[in-house]
């Protein structure tokens, strides 16, 4: 068992250091976001804010088509009143088309439908860019020395992390390759990518008055997309605080009625009268 468990930890470091040495990986900055650690929540400002990002700036080439708008209401989450939800909603503007968003569409109409907060968030494919439901649990990878996720399992970094660090990582270098212009981007894996820089200080105004500078920005977009993928993060936390705390118990329980029973055994063994 030893030498199985040995074997797959040379793995696991040999197939990061690989990697790291093959420049795979890009630099991700360590933040210190809410969520983190077991006792960590959100902080339903910042989501709000960052609901506002994506509906301003990312809404036009990346959808969220996993995410029920209804949950922007729930507890522990975004937290914004029914009211607030369905006017959300009615206002989301999509690109109706046969695909991905055919059934928003009333075909004999020629219209598309307004959204309801049974709705998930409209799909865009027509711009090529992935969907942002999921990319920070897809973006949860081996950061820190070789790759070897030490600084996720012990920092806590992760997709929240990479993200900000892809926002911030532009450098302002471009070249182009087969027609295509790429940006120069410190935490993007090889380095350059296809996608402009998307914030920039100042891009989105808030209100109430908010700094609005492109590190605020991104960790505010960086804590909604957290959210968007793991919306009960809270919730399994808590639940397996109890868990912890319950399984403690019954290990002192089980420790002192294992030593009661067996107590009558151990003296009559070293010759001494029972009780």
């Amino acid at each position: 068992m030893i030498k199985q468990l040995t074997l797959s930890a040379a793995l696991v470091l040999g197939l990061g250091s690989a990697a790291h040495a093959a420049g795979g990986a890009g630099h991700v900055e360590d933040i210190n976001f809410s969520f983190e650690g077991p006792f960590g929540t959100f902080d339903q400002l910042q989501l709000q804010r960052g609901l506002q990002i994506y509906t301003d700036v990312c809404a036009a080439c990346h959808g969220l088509k996993f995410v029920p708008i209804r949950t922007l209401s729930d507890p522990g989450g975004v937290g914004l009143p029914a009211d607030q939800v369905r006017a959300y909603a009615r206002d989301v503007l999509f690109v109706a088309d046969e695909g991905a968003n055919a059934h928003l569409y009333d075909f004999e109409e020629g219209a598309a439908r307004g959204l309801l907060p049974t709705d998930n968030f409209p799909a865009v494919e027509n711009a090529g860019a992935p969907d942002l439901s999921l990319m920070a649990k897809a973006r949860a990878g081996f950061h820190g020395p070789a790759g070897t996720g030490l600084a996720q399992l012990f920092q806590g970094m992760g997709g929240a992390e990479y993200i900000y660090s892809l926002l911030t990582g532009y450098t302002g270098k471009t070249k182009e390759e087969a027609g295509t212009t790429l940006y120069e981007n410190t935490a993007f894996p090889g380095g350059w990518i296809s996608m402009a820089p998307p914030l920039e200080d100042g891009r989105v105004e808030f209100d109430p008055e908010h700094a609005n500078d492109l590190h605020h920005l991104s960790e505010d977009i960086s804590a909604f997309l957290m959210w968007t993928a793991e919306p009960k993060m809270m919730a399994r936390q808590q639940a397996g605080f109890v868990a912890v705390l319950f399984l403690a118990l019954l290990t002192v329980l089980l420790y002192l009625t294992n030593k009661k029973i067996w107590a009558p055994v151990k003296r009559a063994a070293k010759g001494q009268p029972a009780e």
